[in-house]
């Protein structure tokens, strides 16, 4: 238990005391205004306010967390025992930063908020944030944080006592197109066909021609492949399908098609399975798209769907998070990067979604994610023995803080061919090893 001293205890004060201490501490927090009482308790203490009492623990709070106005922040590098933090507290405080108001700041996504430049695709570039930008970006920063404060309580009030939160493993597919060759209708096929040989594409030509004639399995049909990797742990598995109506983002075959609905289904009885809002259900005019999809989606399984992840990762703060809370959806698997891999919000445990625009916590949990396939091989361009490395390494970082690895991978990616070839292994070492450490 810990008592927690604030002149105003609003509620981003409250949100993130609850974040660090008993989402990722797993300890009881409780607050107060009240400075007599503060004083008084013989309990662990946190004065955070700008007037320090007596020997209590004292962080002097950064000014954005008594800020309303969403407006850029002056945030200045502070550096303690060699490395690079950011909020400053005071010289008399027993951090020279604010723990609190830099974890806020990160796992709100607040400079989503009011940075307005976007990728092609329209995607916040991670190259904008300040976590990149301080070279922290592969650093559970928020869960280090959290730690480092619990070791400085510890040692202040030896009764101080919190639970080491346990390493865990979520492996994820994404079904962006279910089949290369099949089940794509007349006209996507004869389409397709016609491209292949008008552009001379001989190998794409024949091997159309092979799967179509059942004389060979389609490339993305990778299903039993991916379920001997996960067999005895299927319940560390989500799967999210594309839904969506066919356009320029949004390929995959129609949600009517009967061979499509039967592998859903299939899939839906072993593992848990979550929607893949479409790439147009994030444009302008797309609101009513993601119920839509969800509907498609629990018709065809037979159960309700709370679970997401937004196709080409389009995720904006808060329209996004807003929509999906109206559709239905509780949890979302959105947040992370397309070009690098690590902690967007700077967490690795799951948290509660909070709405900078009206201040507020809602019920959408999120569950970021570290790590996609595309990101090994098309941005960073590594080999496969390089990505198993930059994949172990950010599972450490995940272990040494007992937080939550999840990774995002395609069933055309694991089919051991062209450009993915050698990549089929490093999927099997990272699950071999997620599950390991995961069932320890």
């Amino acid at each position: 238990m810990i008592l927690f001293y604030s002149d105003e205890v609003n509620p981003r004060i409250e949100y993130i005391g609850k974040l660090i201490f008993s989402n990722i501490l797993q300890t009881k927090i409780a607050f107060t205004q009240n400075s007599d009482e503060f004083r008084k308790s013989g309990l662990p203490k946190i004065n955070y306010s700008y007037e320090k009492f007596d020997d209590e623990f004292y962080i002097k709070p950064h000014k954005l967390i008594f800020q309303n106005a969403l407006i850029k922040p002056t945030i200045n590098t502070v550096w303690y025992e060699g490395q690079k933090y950011f909020c400053e507290s005071s010289k008399d405080s027993d951090l020279p930063f604010d723990p609190f108001a830099a974890s806020f700041y990160l796992v709100t996504r607040h400079e989503e908020y009011v940075d307005k430049i976007r990728d092609k695709l329209g995607r916040y570039p991670y190259q904008n944030s300040i976590l990149s930008k301080y070279n922290l970006l592969q650093k559970p920063v928020v869960n280090i944080w959290a730690k480092l404060l619990a070791k400085l309580l510890k040692e202040k009030y030896p009764e101080f006592s919190y639970t080491e939160s346990k390493f865990s493993f979520i492996s994820t597919i994404d079904i962006d197109n279910a089949y290369a060759y099949q089940n794509k209708g007349f006209l996507r096929t004869t389409a397709a066909w016609a491209k292949s040989v008008i552009t001379g594409n001989r190998q794409d030509t024949i091997k159309r021609k092979r799967v179509l004639d059942g004389k060979e399995s389609d490339p993305y049909d990778t299903y039993d492949y991916l379920d001997s990797v996960f067999a005895g742990n299927e319940d560390k598995v989500k799967f999210f399908f594309l839904l969506g109506d066919y356009g320029r983002y949004d390929k995959n075959i129609a949600h009517t098609n009967r061979e499509y609905r039967e592998l859903i289904k299939k899939t839906a009885e072993k593992y848990d399975v979550g929607i893949h809002p479409s790439f147009g259900s994030s444009k302008k005019g797309g609101k009513k798209k993601v119920r839509m999809e969800k509907q498609r989606l629990e018709e065809i399984t037979g159960k309700t769907i709370h679970k997401s992840r937004q196709h080409y990762l389009r995720l904006r703060f808060p329209k996004t998070y807003t929509r999906l809370i109206k559709a239905g959806i509780e949890e979302d698997y959105t947040l992370g990067y397309s070009a690098q891999p690590g902690f967007r919000g700077g967490i690795c445990t799951p948290y509660f979604f909070y709405n900078l625009k009206n201040e507020s916590v809602t019920n959408l949990k999120i569950i970021p994610f570290n790590l996609m396939d595309g990101t090994l091989r098309y941005y960073l361009q590594v080999t496969p023995e390089k990505a198993f490395e930059e994949i172990k390494t950010i599972m450490q970082e995940v272990k040494n803080v007992g937080g939550t690895f999840v990774s995002v991978w395609h069933n055309e990616t694991v089919n051991d061919l062209g450009t993915w070839k050698g990549f089929r292994d490093v999927f099997e070492q990272m699950n071999k090893l997620g599950f390991e450490w995961d069932n320890q």
